[in-house]
């Protein structure tokens, strides 16, 4: 079977269930809202950065993105789902290449979206504090959030296929975001900058020392996403349906 019309049986799985577009607005509507509220926090510290601050409703809001990822994956494990899509296309490969795809583009197109929304709440809130952030500071930024999101939602995708569980995925990548980054993060040294969330921050702040830089921060969540659909991947090609 050809590679578009198995990408669009997937995309129309993602649209009709009812959880997915449900994820994609939780995700625009966390990141916006929390991005407001930082905007109108205090911007006394000497390391604040207007630039992340607009747009730290990321850090809530990708819960819904890595979700999104999870949940497009896992409803396949249920009622014999995976078994009639992979009868309909026996080319494991290209049936995973087309589900990633589908899960890929539109949380890209929803994050690009909720970069700007966040960002526009954000700078708004700040006031003259973010008047100095130029155009390619924030052209980068939503541009890297946008992909930043896009990534965290492949490689929670990859994590599901490979343990056969959306619950699994979301048990061990949002307490691995919340604990190892807010919690160890500063403790743990430079170990920690080369994390998938960690790394991928950077392409949103307006400032950075050391490595990795804002594109090098995005290629090693890329590097951990295509690992997750790597190992996923293999998963499906060993497993029975």
């Amino acid at each position: 079977m050809e590679f578009a019309p198995v990408l669009r049986a997937e995309w129309l799985k993602i649209r009709t269930l009812r959880s997915l577009p449900g994820a994609l607005l939780a995700l625009f509507a966390a990141t916006t809202v929390f991005s407001a509220l930082a905007g109108v926090s205090d911007t006394s510290e000497a390391d604040f950065d207007p630039l992340f601050t607009a747009l730290s409703g990321v850090l809530p809001g990708q819960i819904a993105a890595i979700s999104f990822g999870a949940l497009a994956v896992s409803a396949e494990f249920h009622g014999g789902g995976l078994r009639l899509s992979l009868a309909a296309v026996p080319q494991r490969g290209r049936w995973f290449a087309a589900k990633a795809t589908a899960v890929a583009v539109p949380v890209l197109l929803v994050g690009l979206v909720t970069a700007c929304a966040a960002l526009l709440v954000g700078r708004a809130g700040l006031g003259a504090t973010a008047d100095h952030l130029t155009l390619g500071e924030q052209a980068r930024a939503v541009v890297g959030c946008g992909i930043y999101l896009m990534l965290m939602a492949l490689l929670a995708a990859g994590l599901a296929t490979l343990l056969r569980s959306g619950m699994g995925a979301l048990s061990l990548l949002i307490p691995f975001i919340l604990v190892v980054s807010f919690v160890i993060g500063d403790a743990a040294g430079a170990v920690v900058d080369y994390m998938p969330d960690r790394a991928g921050h950077v392409v949103m702040h307006q400032s950075y020392e050391g490595s990795p830089g804002p594109w090098t921060g995005l290629a090693v969540t890329a590097l951990w996403a295509v690992a997750a659909l790597g190992a996923g991947a293999w998963s499906l090609r060993r497993r029975d349906a």
